[in-house]
């Protein structure tokens, strides 16, 4: 193809550190910048001066690796000039910044706006940290407890929930109001998984002294239930001194669930 004015140069040229002769040595390594340098297809690429004059390529020297190799030993007073060699011819070296566009990657995978390029050179979706669903149950069905010995559960606080893959996590968010029906009342609260217990948060307070106070407290746990079955998180709860209400006078506790994607 014709070009106007200058033809354009193609190729990654490279001039390779200097080379001390070794009295009695054919075998040099190649460097370019300390690094042993291997960054050609074949021996024609290279251009080699010894004693002010060009080597002829194979008959005069050889490459193999990093090891150039004289066709004969080199003596004391001989010197390498240079090493040059020429780029491949579509060995355009390194690009100019902003110049690689998203068609010129070979990463697999959706190039677009909602991808981002891995490690294992791959385009994939952003992901950890994503919610997937929420689900929630709102109660004002009122419960009373007494026993400080078992766990009951609590009316209303029963909630379903099937995770979309077993590395999902589901955060548990609990809301819970009540009150005790004497002085120093306080109840103490368990999360549990199906049949299995997940969490047991200590006692919670509502009374001091004689002074009855109704109240919400607040629980969270992120659970790691590794399913993909639905499974169903209830909250059980026993005093810690005599009777305790829930959602007593009209009021309202929740249980919150959320899959958080890994």
């Amino acid at each position: 193809m014709a070009y106007i004015g200058k033809t354009p140069v193609l190729g990654n040229f490279v001039k390779l550190d200097a080379i001390s002769v070794v009295n009695g040595q054919a075998a040099y390594t190649m460097q370019n910048g300390g690094v042993n340098f291997t960054s050609y297809d074949n021996v024609n690429q290279f251009l080699v001066s010894l004693n002010g004059i060009l080597q002829s390529p194979t008959d005069s020297f050889t490459v193999s690796g990093s090891t150039l190799t004289f066709a004969s030993n080199l003596s004391t007073g001989d010197v390498i000039d240079f090493v040059m060699v020429l780029g491949n011819t579509l060995d355009v070296g390194t690009p100019s910044d902003n110049t690689v566009s998203l068609a010129k990657l070979t990463a697999t995978g959706t190039k677009d706006a909602t991808t981002f390029l891995r490690g294992d050179n791959t385009f994939a979706e952003a992901g950890g940290g994503k919610i997937n669903q929420i689900v929630q149950v709102v109660t004002n069905t009122s419960h009373y407890i007494s026993t400080t010995t078992s766990y009951t559960d609590i009316n209303g606080m029963t909630l379903n929930i099937t995770p979309s893959a077993t590395s999902s996590k589901i955060l548990v968010m609990v809301c819970l109001h009540g009150d005790g029906d004497g002085a120093d009342r306080g109840y103490q609260l368990k999360i549990i998984r199906d049949t299995t217990d997940i969490f047991t948060d200590g006692s919670k307070k509502s009374v001091y002294g004689n002074q009855r106070i109704a109240g919400r407290n607040a629980t969270m746990y992120l659970d790691s239930p590794n399913t993909t079955s639905q499974i169903t998180y209830k909250c059980a709860a026993q005093t810690d001194n005599g009777g305790y209400y829930f959602q007593n006078f009209s009021s309202y506790s929740m249980i919150t669930l959320m899959e958080v994607l890994a």
